[in-house]
Parts: C-alpha cells; structure tokens; sequence
C-alpha cells in the first residue's frame, strides 16, 4: 500500500511540474487574449461589421472576398453569434460568395486566437493567419463559382441576438464583458494544460514523432482527423499543440489540426447544417478535410 501511495505521489510531481511549467508560459497569452478580445468585442465589433456592411454597394465582385476575409479574423464573434449577423448582412443585400468568405475566416480564427496563438511562436503563428485566411478564399471562390445565381446558405429563423454590452458605464461594460469571457474559456484553458502535462508524461516522444512528424500525408491527416473531437475550445488547444510540436509534430501536421478544429467543433457543426442543409453541409465537412490536407502538406514542404 506504501508503495502504491509512492507511486501515486512521484506521478503527481510529475504531471504538477509538467503543468506549471506550461501554465507559466502560456497563462499570460491567455490574459492578454482576453483582455483584448473583450477590447474589440465592446468597441470594435460594430465598427466591424459596420465596415462589412458598407461592401455592399462597393463593385468589387469576386476581390471583395478578401476584404470579407480580413473583417472575418478581425470579428470576434464565435459561431452563434456569427450566423445571426450574417443573417443581418444577408437581408441587407451581402453577396453569398462575400458571405461564405467572412463566415469561414470568423469561425476559423478571431482577435483573441490570434493572441493566444503567440505562445506557439511566430512561425506558427503566421501559419494560423496565412492558412485561415485563404481557406476563406477558397470558399469564397468556390461558392462564387457553384452558387453564382443561387442562396448557398438558408437563414430562416435566425436573427440578430441582443447584445449583452449594454452597460453605460463604459468601464463596466467591459468588465462584464471580460468576465463572460473569462467564465468561458478559464476551464478549457486548465483541462487543455492538464493534458498536455498528461501527454508530456505518458506519451513517448517517438511515438509524436512517428504519427504527426515528418512530411507524410498519414501524420497531416491523422491531426485534421484529431482536430474534430478534441478541439472544443481555441484557448484550450494551445497547450497542446505547444507540447505536440515540442513533442515532434510538423507544423504542417498542426496547421491542419488548427483548420479542422474550428472548422468542425461539435458544438458549431448543428447551427452549420441548420444554415447550409445537409448536402451542403457535407459539401462544407469535406472541403475543410481536404484544404486542410493540402495545407498541410503545402506547409511541411516549405
């Protein structure tokens, strides 16, 4: 029994020096993510989607899927608040390819991702912008091409929500906002770094190595295929993918985890069939899966 209650013991050191020591190098990105995320969320969303709105009467046909891209990353709006906008944008005449465009780049990465995503360092961090903006002009581009003189997505009972940033005292407004937001990512944040510190102790480097390593299609596909039941929070992924990448994995092999995490989170998927209906929506599944194949692999071999 003694050595059983060793074992236990030394395996918590373990796992507690793994997790402090990631949680000192990350926790500050998580802060300073949050603290400009609600920044942008009560000051600058309007401004934003004010911007997106005045495209519309702007004669740049398939180009202004690139602006639709920038104000997408720059929108930090998750999904269920994403789509009710658009369907604001929709009613006020938005072209569906500048649509899909700005909805796909939203979903994939936002202000505050972005500043979560420095803890993985530069490199990764210009694989994240650069990958999640062209897979908004992919899909851009390809709804332009298919759905030309037709509505791809159907937002019927879908309206803008009620904001909660009503407080008119400027300072509490943002307080309260920042709250939420710490409310909603601080546990995912923790669970992340836990499992990393657990796979840190009890996965073998090797084994990191030979499964997402390398520049082989099987390690890119297999991340894309992670990505969709573990990625349930952006904040919460980080401290995998910092210990995965420590551990061995291509950053091409985390560029496609990073697409297909956002991308097919289970809690977005049942507002993206509600939207797109279910041929599209497989259509939209698929297309993630193989651009974030293709980017990978275009990645690993840069």
């Amino acid at each position: 029994m003694n050595d059983i209650w060793s074992i236990l013991q030394r395996e918590f050191i373990y796992i507690w020096y793994f997790f402090e020591v990631q949680f000192k190098q990350i926790f500050w990105y998580w802060v300073l993510g949050m603290l400009i995320g609600s920044f942008i969320s009560v000051f600058a969303k309007n401004h934003i989607h004010e911007m997106f709105v005045g495209m519309r009467n702007k004669r740049w046909g398939i180009f202004g899927i690139i602006p639709a891209c920038l104000l997408g990353i720059a929108s930090p709006l998750c999904m269920y608040g994403t789509i009710p906008i658009a369907a604001s944008f929709r009613k006020q005449g938005m072209r569906e390819d500048w649509l899909a465009a700005f909805m796909m780049s939203s979903i994939l990465l936002n202000p505050q991702l972005i500043i979560y995503s420095g803890a993985l360092g530069l490199k990764a961090l210009l694989v994240r912008i650069i990958s999640c903006f062209f897979c908004g002009i992919a899909a851009g581009l390809l709804v332009f091409c298919f759905y030309r003189e037709k509505e791809f997505f159907d937002f019927t009972g879908f309206s803008e929500r009620e904001s909660h940033d009503t407080d008119p005292n400027l300072l509490m407004r943002y307080l309260k906002n920042l709250g939420r937001n710490i409310r909603a990512t601080g546990l995912y944040f923790l669970i992340g770094i836990l499992l990393s510190a657990l796979f840190q102790r009890y996965v073998p480097q090797d084994m990191m190595v030979h499964v997402f390593g390398g520049n082989e299609a099987w390690g890119i596909l297999m991340a894309a295929t992670i990505g969709v039941p573990v990625y349930a929070c952006g904040g919460g992924t980080i401290p995998l993918l910092q210990s995965w990448l420590m551990e061995g994995m291509s950053m091409g092999s985390a560029s496609a985890f990073m697409i297909t995490g956002p991308a097919t989170k289970i809690t977005n998927l049942g507002a993206l069939k509600i939207v797109m209906g279910w041929k599209r929506f497989l259509t939209y599944i698929l297309f993630v899966m193989l651009f974030s194949l293709l980017c990978g692999m275009i990645v690993n071999m840069i």
